[in-house]
């Protein structure tokens, strides 16, 4: 019997790019899964729009796939964040369907961020649902039919791998890679691509330091063993976090380039200027705070403060509403100085 996978898919405001995830998603080879929508505290009309999605409403058009009407209506069971962590309880209703056939849709009241809001869908997967694998997948993606066949072949090969990525693509330019796992020069927390120039030969699995989490498989004992994603990045590197405390427990992070996703580029973020910007830099420092040796953190900051902070100085200056930039980058200096995380309105 095929493995039980948890699908964990956050959306924020942006209920036209999670419909076109869902679609792919519902089209994929494997047979075993469950979906589940974490609505992060939206403000437009998102829930509606992914409800009218499942009932056949709403006619997904995509470059990578053609739309499936014959799955719908897809049968959608709704919580509350308060009675998905108390343990859900409409779960007969969809028991019986085929995965393509069912999704289960977590309102939170307001943002949590990636890191706690998909803690609060992982929460009630392993409480609810005992999956064998959790599978963090971004809502600006689309995936290839067979993707997470690759995924969970490769996690079921040895053991020692507790975390499984894909080979990602661009959306908009879709033979150009994003990411085929990283790995790290820790002592200037540098994040280099593995496959930077050359094209990767067929069936290379990589052991890396760490994979995106726009898609992430994690078998369930890894989640058991080392705790959850650490809230207090809000968002960004805490899925580096996560893949260097599984790799400290002695699992395996690996990518395969045989599984294929899309990802559209910074959609969330670029919502509100200087987002990017706070949190990717405050978040290097919290990061290298818990992760690094004394020398490696000692490196870092000399790297930091001698060579990127003047470039980044330069390079906020010349971005378009440079003042807005600059400010959001000051601030994430500041919080690290203070020890100030979580979520930090930009």
């Amino acid at each position: 019997m095929n493995s039980k996978v948890s699908i964990i898919i956050l959306n924020w405001n942006g209920w036209k790019d999670t419909i076109e995830c869902l679609e792919s998603l519902y089209q994929i080879t494997y047979p075993n899964y469950d979906v589940i929508v974490v609505d992060n505290g939206s403000e437009d009309d998102s829930v509606e729009k992914m409800k009218e999605y499942a009932e056949g409403k709403i006619r997904v058009e995509s470059k990578f796939f053609e739309y499936v009407p014959s799955n719908k209506p897809i049968k959608c069971i709704e919580y509350t964040r308060e009675e998905a962590e108390a343990g859900g309880g409409k779960e007969d209703e969809i028991v019986d369907l085929a995965s393509n056939r069912k999704m289960i849709l977590i309102k939170n009241e307001k943002n949590y961020g990636f890191a706690e809001g998909a803690n609060i869908g992982m929460r009630y997967a392993l409480n609810v649902l005992n999956p064998d694998y959790i599978l963090f997948l971004n809502n600006d993606t689309v995936v290839d039919r067979g993707f997470l066949d690759e995924l969970v072949s490769v996690g079921e090969t040895n053991t020692e791998i507790g975390i499984v990525g894909p080979k990602i693509y661009l959306y908009d330019m879709p033979e150009k890679v994003q990411s085929a796992g990283v790995m790290m020069n820790y002592w200037i927390v540098e994040v280099p691509s593995v496959f930077p120039t050359r094209k990767p030969r067929e069936q290379e699995i990589r052991k890396v330091d760490y994979v995106s989490g726009c898609c992430m498989l994690i078998k369930s004992e890894v989640i058991e063993k080392i705790g959850i994603l650490d809230p207090d990045y809000f968002c960004y590197y805490e899925e580096t976090d996560f893949c260097v405390r599984a790799k400290k427990a002695g699992y395996q992070v690996v990518s395969t380039i045989n599984a294929k996703i899309w990802h559209k580029l910074a959609v969330s973020s670029s919502k509100i200027p200087g987002f990017y910007m706070y949190y990717a830099n405050r978040n290097t420092f919290r990061f290298a705070f818990k992760n690094l040796k004394t020398a490696q953190i000692i490196t870092f900051l000399l790297w930091y403060s001698i060579v990127l902070f003047p470039i980044t100085i330069a390079s906020c200056l010349l971005k378009h509403r440079s003042a807005c930039i600059l400010k959001a980058y000051l601030r994430a200096l500041k919080d690290v100085i203070v020890g100030r995380w979580g979520y930090v309105e930009v």
